[in-house]
């Protein structure tokens, strides 16, 4: 069974992509950190706090593989750090799957995320200038692993719709 799976940091769009990309071609999208969410019965952040990052990181993984290994045609959204952990990457390069990196700049990341940073723990408490910072660093420390899916998308001045063309010309 086909398998779309689609990353990139935090802003990038994955959810709201995936969402009209499902509606679309009527494959179900799953967002991996729900996913895990409705799993574990807590929110990522109680498992961060209850049991840190590297338990949280192991769940995650095998939430993946779980998710690749399902019989069903599924759109799945990873969360920005995924790729970066226990080898994920690696999973990205499969046959039976189309993995698309949803790559924005550093400028639109940042004009996306500052609108509500309130409800992104990792920034909320940062300034502009330390946001942007943050924004850069953490794009060129994941910029290997994003990479490594098999395509790669440029979300910056796209609206959804257009971003959505992009990636049925892939699939097609």
């Amino acid at each position: 069974m086909r398998k779309i799976i689609l990353l990139g940091y935090m802003g990038c769009g994955k959810s709201t992509i995936a969402k009209n990309l499902s509606k679309k071609i009527q494959i179900p999208f799953v967002d991996l950190d729900k996913y895990i969410e409705e799993k574990a019965k807590k929110s990522i952040n109680a498992i961060f706090e209850m049991y840190g990052e590297i338990y949280f990181r192991k769940l995650e993984h095998e939430s993946f593989v779980e998710l690749l290994n399902s019989d069903q045609e599924i759109i799945i959204g990873l969360g920005g750090g995924t790729p970066c952990y226990a080898n994920n990457h690696e999973l990205l390069k499969g046959s039976a799957l189309k993995s698309i990196y949803l790559k924005a700049s550093i400028q639109t990341l940042f004009n996306r995320l500052s609108v509500n940073k309130s409800k992104r723990p990792l920034i909320a408490d940062k300034n502009d200038e330390e946001m942007k910072e943050f924004i850069a660093m953490h794009l060129f420390e994941r910029s290997f692993f994003y990479n490594q899916a098999q395509y790669t998308v440029s979300v910056d001045d796209k609206t959804i719709d257009q971003t959505v063309e992009d990636i049925l010309v892939i699939l097609a």
